[in-house]
Protein backbone atom coordinates (compact mmCIF):
# COMPACT_ATOMS: atom_id res chain seq x y z
CA UNK A 1 0.00 0.00 0.00
CA UNK A 2 1.41 3.59 -0.90
CA UNK A 3 1.39 6.17 2.05
CA UNK A 4 -1.10 8.70 1.82
CA UNK A 5 1.53 11.54 1.58
CA UNK A 6 2.24 10.03 -2.45
CA UNK A 7 0.84 11.99 -4.76
CA UNK A 8 0.17 11.71 -8.40
CA UNK A 9 2.84 13.88 -9.37
CA UNK A 10 5.03 11.29 -7.05
CA UNK A 11 3.87 8.03 -8.62
CA UNK A 12 5.32 9.87 -12.23
CA UNK A 13 8.97 9.78 -10.48
CA UNK A 14 8.98 6.76 -9.40
CA UNK A 15 7.47 5.15 -12.99
CA UNK A 16 10.65 7.11 -14.20
CA UNK A 17 12.99 5.90 -11.83
CA UNK A 18 11.68 2.39 -12.87
CA UNK A 19 11.85 2.94 -16.32
CA UNK A 20 15.72 3.93 -15.62
CA UNK A 21 16.34 1.12 -13.87
CA UNK A 22 15.24 -1.55 -16.54
CA UNK A 23 16.79 0.10 -19.21
CA UNK A 24 19.89 2.16 -18.13
CA UNK A 25 21.26 0.11 -14.78
CA UNK A 26 20.41 -3.56 -15.16
CA UNK A 27 21.88 -4.08 -18.77
CA UNK A 28 24.91 -2.23 -17.26
CA UNK A 29 25.74 -3.27 -13.59
CA UNK A 30 27.60 -6.18 -14.05
CA UNK A 31 29.69 -4.45 -15.97
CA UNK A 32 30.47 -1.31 -13.67
CA UNK A 33 31.30 -3.65 -11.17
CA UNK A 34 33.80 -5.26 -12.51
CA UNK A 35 34.82 -1.72 -13.92
CA UNK A 36 34.40 -0.51 -10.36
CA UNK A 37 33.25 2.70 -11.09
CA UNK A 38 29.99 3.64 -13.28
CA UNK A 39 30.53 5.65 -16.05
CA UNK A 40 30.05 9.77 -16.20
CA UNK A 41 27.30 9.15 -18.86
CA UNK A 42 25.08 7.51 -16.25
CA UNK A 43 25.17 10.56 -14.70
CA UNK A 44 24.22 13.28 -17.21
CA UNK A 45 21.81 10.76 -18.00
CA UNK A 46 20.09 11.06 -14.68
CA UNK A 47 20.27 14.95 -15.25
CA UNK A 48 18.78 14.68 -18.37
CA UNK A 49 16.10 13.05 -16.33
CA UNK A 50 15.87 15.40 -13.37
CA UNK A 51 16.71 13.01 -10.53
CA UNK A 52 19.96 15.39 -9.34
CA UNK A 53 17.41 18.17 -8.51
CA UNK A 54 14.35 17.24 -7.00
CA UNK A 55 15.43 18.98 -3.65
CA UNK A 56 16.72 21.36 -5.96
CA UNK A 57 15.64 25.33 -6.42
CA UNK A 58 13.88 25.47 -10.31
CA UNK A 59 16.23 28.97 -11.15
CA UNK A 60 19.57 26.68 -11.09
CA UNK A 61 17.44 23.71 -12.94
CA UNK A 62 16.29 21.37 -10.48
CA UNK A 63 12.34 21.12 -9.10
CA UNK A 64 11.74 22.05 -5.90
CA UNK A 65 9.67 18.93 -5.29
CA UNK A 66 10.19 18.53 -1.64
CA UNK A 67 11.70 15.50 0.72
CA UNK A 68 8.85 12.86 0.11
CA UNK A 69 9.32 13.12 -3.94
CA UNK A 70 12.79 12.67 -3.31
CA UNK A 71 12.07 9.44 -0.69
CA UNK A 72 9.79 8.26 -3.59
CA UNK A 73 12.54 8.80 -6.06
CA UNK A 74 15.48 7.09 -3.96
CA UNK A 75 13.41 4.17 -2.94
CA UNK A 76 12.56 3.41 -6.25
CA UNK A 77 16.05 3.63 -7.30
CA UNK A 78 17.11 1.88 -4.48
CA UNK A 79 15.72 -1.38 -6.05
CA UNK A 80 18.59 -1.70 -8.74
CA UNK A 81 19.97 -4.53 -7.07
CA UNK A 82 23.22 -2.21 -7.04
CA UNK A 83 24.36 -0.39 -4.37
CA UNK A 84 27.05 1.13 -5.57
CA UNK A 85 25.02 2.59 -8.23
CA UNK A 86 22.57 3.96 -5.45
CA UNK A 87 25.36 5.00 -2.99
CA UNK A 88 27.30 7.08 -5.49
CA UNK A 89 24.74 9.17 -7.21
CA UNK A 90 23.23 9.75 -4.08
CA UNK A 91 25.59 10.95 -2.36
CA UNK A 92 26.52 13.14 -5.10
CA UNK A 93 22.56 14.24 -5.22
CA UNK A 94 21.61 14.24 -2.04
CA UNK A 95 25.02 14.10 0.25
CA UNK A 96 27.40 16.65 -1.17
CA UNK A 97 25.24 19.42 -3.61
CA UNK A 98 22.52 20.07 -0.72
CA UNK A 99 25.99 21.85 1.03
CA UNK A 100 26.27 24.31 -1.95
CA UNK A 101 22.29 24.88 -2.13
CA UNK A 102 22.35 25.88 1.72
CA UNK A 103 25.01 27.65 2.21
CA UNK A 104 26.80 28.75 -0.95
CA UNK A 105 26.63 32.39 -2.17
CA UNK A 106 24.89 33.52 -5.53
CA UNK A 107 28.37 33.09 -7.31
CA UNK A 108 28.89 29.73 -5.76
CA UNK A 109 25.81 28.25 -7.18
CA UNK A 110 25.66 30.46 -10.32
CA UNK A 111 28.81 28.81 -11.50
CA UNK A 112 28.41 25.10 -10.13
CA UNK A 113 24.86 23.79 -9.76
CA UNK A 114 23.68 24.24 -13.07
CA UNK A 115 26.60 21.38 -14.08
CA UNK A 116 25.52 19.57 -10.60
CA UNK A 117 22.01 19.39 -11.07
CA UNK A 118 22.28 18.49 -14.57
CA UNK A 119 25.12 15.71 -13.85
CA UNK A 120 27.52 16.68 -16.34
CA UNK A 121 29.89 17.42 -13.20
CA UNK A 122 30.07 15.29 -10.51
CA UNK A 123 30.40 16.33 -6.37
CA UNK A 124 32.04 14.44 -3.36
CA UNK A 125 31.13 15.18 0.30
CA UNK A 126 34.40 15.32 2.43
CA UNK A 127 34.41 14.86 6.12
CA UNK A 128 35.27 11.54 7.58
CA UNK A 129 39.11 11.10 8.16
CA UNK A 130 41.52 7.98 8.89
CA UNK A 131 41.16 8.48 13.11
CA UNK A 132 37.65 10.19 12.64
CA UNK A 133 34.97 8.02 11.80
CA UNK A 134 31.40 9.00 13.11
CA UNK A 135 33.17 11.18 15.64
CA UNK A 136 33.29 14.48 13.08
CA UNK A 137 34.04 16.72 15.64
CA UNK A 138 37.33 15.31 15.79
CA UNK A 139 38.36 15.95 12.35
CA UNK A 140 42.20 17.28 11.99
CA UNK A 141 42.15 18.43 8.48
CA UNK A 142 43.32 22.31 8.38
CA UNK A 143 42.67 25.15 6.65
CA UNK A 144 44.84 28.53 7.07
CA UNK A 145 44.89 31.86 5.39
CA UNK A 146 47.39 32.65 3.15
CA UNK A 147 47.71 36.39 2.40
CA UNK A 148 44.21 37.69 1.58
CA UNK A 149 42.97 36.13 -1.34
CA UNK A 150 44.30 32.10 -0.44
CA UNK A 151 43.12 29.42 1.81
CA UNK A 152 45.72 26.36 2.66
CA UNK A 153 44.40 22.74 3.51
CA UNK A 154 46.49 19.94 5.29
CA UNK A 155 45.09 16.91 5.77
CA UNK A 156 43.35 13.40 4.72
CA UNK A 157 39.79 12.11 4.24
CA UNK A 158 38.78 8.57 4.15
CA UNK A 159 35.99 6.58 2.34
CA UNK A 160 35.07 9.30 0.29
CA UNK A 161 32.38 8.45 -1.93
CA UNK A 162 33.36 9.19 -5.59
CA UNK A 163 36.57 10.37 -4.70
CA UNK A 164 38.28 9.94 -7.74
CA UNK A 165 35.59 10.45 -10.25
CA UNK A 166 34.51 14.10 -8.78
CA UNK A 167 35.24 17.21 -10.15
CA UNK A 168 33.97 19.43 -7.02
CA UNK A 169 34.89 18.16 -3.44
CA UNK A 170 32.88 19.79 -0.57
CA UNK A 171 35.73 19.54 2.12
CA UNK A 172 35.35 20.16 6.17
CA UNK A 173 38.32 21.69 7.45
CA UNK A 174 39.43 22.91 10.74
CA UNK A 175 39.59 27.26 10.57
CA UNK A 176 40.24 27.70 14.41
CA UNK A 177 43.08 25.67 15.78
CA UNK A 178 42.28 26.72 19.23
CA UNK A 179 38.71 26.52 19.43
CA UNK A 180 38.07 22.54 20.90
CA UNK A 181 35.19 19.55 19.59
CA UNK A 182 32.52 20.95 17.02
CA UNK A 183 33.59 24.51 16.98
CA UNK A 184 36.10 26.05 14.64
CA UNK A 185 35.12 23.95 11.59
CA UNK A 186 34.40 25.60 8.19
CA UNK A 187 33.48 23.77 4.58
CA UNK A 188 35.53 24.83 1.49
CA UNK A 189 34.58 24.14 -2.19
CA UNK A 190 38.20 22.04 -3.52
CA UNK A 191 37.62 21.47 -7.59
CA UNK A 192 39.85 18.92 -9.09
CA UNK A 193 43.22 20.17 -10.53
CA UNK A 194 43.35 22.51 -7.35
CA UNK A 195 47.29 22.72 -6.16
CA UNK A 196 48.50 20.25 -3.92
CA UNK A 197 44.96 18.35 -3.71
CA UNK A 198 45.02 14.68 -5.10
CA UNK A 199 43.46 11.10 -4.73
CA UNK A 200 45.94 9.14 -3.20
CA UNK A 201 44.38 6.05 -3.76
CA UNK A 202 41.37 4.12 -4.37
CA UNK A 203 40.18 2.19 -2.01
CA UNK A 204 39.28 -1.80 -2.50
CA UNK A 205 35.61 -2.45 -0.65
CA UNK A 206 33.34 -5.46 0.51
CA UNK A 207 30.60 -4.20 -1.53
CA UNK A 208 29.43 -1.31 -3.50
CA UNK A 209 31.64 -2.19 -5.99
CA UNK A 210 31.07 -0.21 -8.80
CA UNK A 211 30.91 3.08 -6.60
CA UNK A 212 34.45 4.52 -5.79
CA UNK A 213 35.27 5.12 -2.89
CA UNK A 214 38.77 7.10 -2.43
CA UNK A 215 41.43 8.74 0.04
CA UNK A 216 42.07 12.21 -0.35
CA UNK A 217 45.17 14.40 0.56
CA UNK A 218 45.69 18.11 0.75
CA UNK A 219 49.35 19.07 1.02
CA UNK A 220 49.68 22.68 1.02
CA UNK A 221 46.44 22.41 -0.85
CA UNK A 222 45.66 26.32 -2.43
CA UNK A 223 42.58 27.32 -2.61
CA UNK A 224 41.03 30.99 -3.76
CA UNK A 225 39.29 32.71 -0.67
CA UNK A 226 35.88 32.67 -1.93
CA UNK A 227 36.02 29.04 -1.90
CA UNK A 228 34.84 28.87 1.67
CA UNK A 229 31.12 27.34 1.83
CA UNK A 230 29.04 29.26 4.29
CA UNK A 231 30.05 31.05 7.55
CA UNK A 232 33.61 30.63 8.71
CA UNK A 233 34.14 28.02 12.22
CA UNK A 234 30.23 27.23 11.75
CA UNK A 235 31.02 24.03 9.13
CA UNK A 236 30.13 21.59 11.96
CA UNK A 237 26.24 22.62 11.94
CA UNK A 238 26.39 22.30 8.29
CA UNK A 239 27.10 18.91 8.52
CA UNK A 240 24.96 18.06 11.09
CA UNK A 241 21.95 19.83 9.31
CA UNK A 242 22.73 17.84 6.33
CA UNK A 243 23.17 14.68 7.97
CA UNK A 244 19.65 14.44 8.88
CA UNK A 245 18.98 14.43 4.51
CA UNK A 246 21.87 11.85 4.07
CA UNK A 247 20.02 9.64 6.84
CA UNK A 248 16.50 10.30 5.12
CA UNK A 249 17.84 9.17 1.80
CA UNK A 250 19.44 6.41 3.07
CA UNK A 251 16.19 5.15 4.49
CA UNK A 252 15.12 5.48 1.42
CA UNK A 253 17.41 3.06 0.16
CA UNK A 254 17.19 1.01 1.99
CA UNK A 255 13.10 0.82 2.01
CA UNK A 256 14.14 0.05 -1.51
CA UNK A 257 16.87 -2.53 -1.59
CA UNK A 258 14.48 -4.27 1.80
CA UNK A 259 11.27 -4.60 -0.85
CA UNK A 260 13.61 -5.99 -4.12
CA UNK A 261 15.09 -8.60 -1.86
CA UNK A 262 11.83 -9.79 -0.23
CA UNK A 263 10.41 -9.32 -4.04
CA UNK A 264 13.80 -11.64 -5.43
CA UNK A 265 13.32 -14.73 -2.49
CA UNK A 266 9.63 -15.01 -2.78
CA UNK A 267 9.87 -15.58 -6.28
CA UNK A 268 12.63 -18.05 -5.42
CA UNK A 269 10.68 -20.12 -2.89
CA UNK A 270 7.95 -20.46 -4.81
CA UNK A 271 9.93 -21.93 -7.53
CA UNK A 272 12.39 -24.13 -5.71
CA UNK A 273 11.53 -27.86 -5.45
CA UNK A 274 12.15 -29.51 -2.30
CA UNK A 275 10.69 -32.09 0.22
CA UNK A 276 7.90 -33.07 -2.50
CA UNK A 277 6.77 -29.40 -2.98
CA UNK A 278 8.23 -25.96 -3.34
CA UNK A 279 9.87 -23.97 -0.45
CA UNK A 280 6.76 -21.68 0.01
CA UNK A 281 4.94 -24.88 0.85
CA UNK A 282 6.79 -25.01 4.54
CA UNK A 283 5.13 -22.53 6.75
CA UNK A 284 8.25 -21.85 8.66
CA UNK A 285 9.63 -20.30 5.56
CA UNK A 286 6.47 -18.65 4.61
CA UNK A 287 6.49 -16.91 8.00
CA UNK A 288 9.87 -15.74 7.86
CA UNK A 289 9.23 -13.80 4.68
CA UNK A 290 5.41 -12.70 6.68
CA UNK A 291 7.66 -11.24 9.10
CA UNK A 292 10.43 -9.33 7.33
CA UNK A 293 7.51 -7.79 4.67
CA UNK A 294 5.94 -6.47 8.02
CA UNK A 295 8.39 -4.62 9.28
CA UNK A 296 9.81 -3.18 5.92
CA UNK A 297 6.55 -2.08 5.67
CA UNK A 298 6.34 -0.45 9.38
CA UNK A 299 9.68 1.06 8.47
CA UNK A 300 9.12 1.98 4.99
CA UNK A 301 5.57 4.18 6.51
CA UNK A 302 7.93 5.65 9.00
CA UNK A 303 10.81 6.54 6.29
CA UNK A 304 7.79 8.55 4.29
CA UNK A 305 6.32 10.44 7.69
CA UNK A 306 9.63 11.48 8.60
CA UNK A 307 9.69 13.32 5.00
CA UNK A 308 6.80 14.58 5.60
CA UNK A 309 7.79 15.97 8.92
CA UNK A 310 11.22 17.91 7.26
CA UNK A 311 8.90 18.90 4.56
CA UNK A 312 6.57 20.54 7.09
CA UNK A 313 9.27 21.94 8.99
CA UNK A 314 9.29 19.71 11.84
CA UNK A 315 11.96 19.31 14.74
CA UNK A 316 12.92 15.07 13.21
CA UNK A 317 16.30 14.14 14.64
CA UNK A 318 14.95 11.74 17.04
CA UNK A 319 12.79 9.96 13.86
CA UNK A 320 15.68 10.46 11.26
CA UNK A 321 18.01 9.00 13.42
CA UNK A 322 15.33 5.91 14.07
CA UNK A 323 15.19 5.36 10.61
CA UNK A 324 18.86 5.23 9.58
CA UNK A 325 19.44 2.88 12.87
CA UNK A 326 16.43 0.86 11.74
CA UNK A 327 17.16 0.79 8.00
CA UNK A 328 20.91 -0.11 8.53
CA UNK A 329 19.65 -3.48 11.00
CA UNK A 330 16.62 -4.38 9.37
CA UNK A 331 18.30 -4.15 5.58
CA UNK A 332 21.27 -6.24 6.79
CA UNK A 333 18.60 -9.06 8.74
CA UNK A 334 16.68 -9.29 5.59
CA UNK A 335 19.61 -10.19 3.59
CA UNK A 336 21.05 -12.51 5.79
CA UNK A 337 17.75 -14.64 5.37
CA UNK A 338 17.39 -14.08 1.84
CA UNK A 339 20.78 -15.94 1.62
CA UNK A 340 19.60 -17.99 3.62
CA UNK A 341 16.32 -19.19 1.73
CA UNK A 342 18.35 -19.18 -1.36
CA UNK A 343 20.41 -22.03 0.01
CA UNK A 344 23.34 -22.70 -1.84
CA UNK A 345 22.55 -20.16 -4.49
CA UNK A 346 22.39 -17.37 -2.16
CA UNK A 347 26.46 -17.55 -1.86
CA UNK A 348 26.82 -17.87 -5.80
CA UNK A 349 28.20 -14.57 -7.15
CA UNK A 350 25.68 -14.87 -10.01
CA UNK A 351 22.53 -14.26 -7.51
CA UNK A 352 21.82 -11.28 -7.15
CA UNK A 353 20.81 -11.62 -3.31
CA UNK A 354 24.72 -12.13 -2.66
CA UNK A 355 25.54 -8.52 -4.22
CA UNK A 356 22.68 -7.20 -2.39
CA UNK A 357 24.08 -8.59 1.21
CA UNK A 358 27.52 -7.38 0.42
CA UNK A 359 26.50 -4.03 -0.46
CA UNK A 360 23.63 -3.80 2.59
CA UNK A 361 26.83 -4.33 4.72
CA UNK A 362 27.76 -0.83 4.78
CA UNK A 363 24.16 0.07 5.92
CA UNK A 364 24.38 -0.03 9.31
CA UNK A 365 28.17 1.74 9.23
CA UNK A 366 28.20 4.82 6.50
CA UNK A 367 26.73 8.43 7.13
CA UNK A 368 26.26 7.25 11.10
CA UNK A 369 26.55 4.30 12.25
CA UNK A 370 23.64 2.74 14.15
CA UNK A 371 25.00 2.73 18.26
CA UNK A 372 25.79 6.49 17.49
CA UNK A 373 21.94 6.69 15.85
CA UNK A 374 20.73 5.02 18.72
CA UNK A 375 22.69 7.39 21.36
CA UNK A 376 20.76 10.52 19.65
CA UNK A 377 17.31 8.56 19.78
CA UNK A 378 18.48 7.99 23.43
CA UNK A 379 19.29 11.72 24.13
CA UNK A 380 15.66 12.93 23.29
CA UNK A 381 13.64 10.06 24.85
Amino acid sequence: MDPVYLTEEHRMLRDTARRFIEEEVQPHGDAWEADEEIPRTAFTKMGDLGFFGVQAPEAYGGTDMGPVAMVAQWEELGKSSYGGFTGSTSAHAEMAVPHLINAGTEEQKERLLPDLIAGRKVSSIAVTEPDGGSDVAALKTRAERKGNDRWVLNGAKVFITNGCLADVHFVAARTDPHAKGSRGISMFIVEKGAPGFKVAKKLDKHGWRCSDTAELVFDDCEIPYENILGEENRGFYAVMMNFQNERLVAGAMNAGAIQNALEITTRYVKDRKAFGGTLWDKQVVRHKLATLATQAEAFRHLTYHCAWLVSEGRDCVKEVSMIKAMGGELVNRTMYDCVQLHGGMGYMRESPIERMSRDARVASIGGGATEVMLEEVAKRM
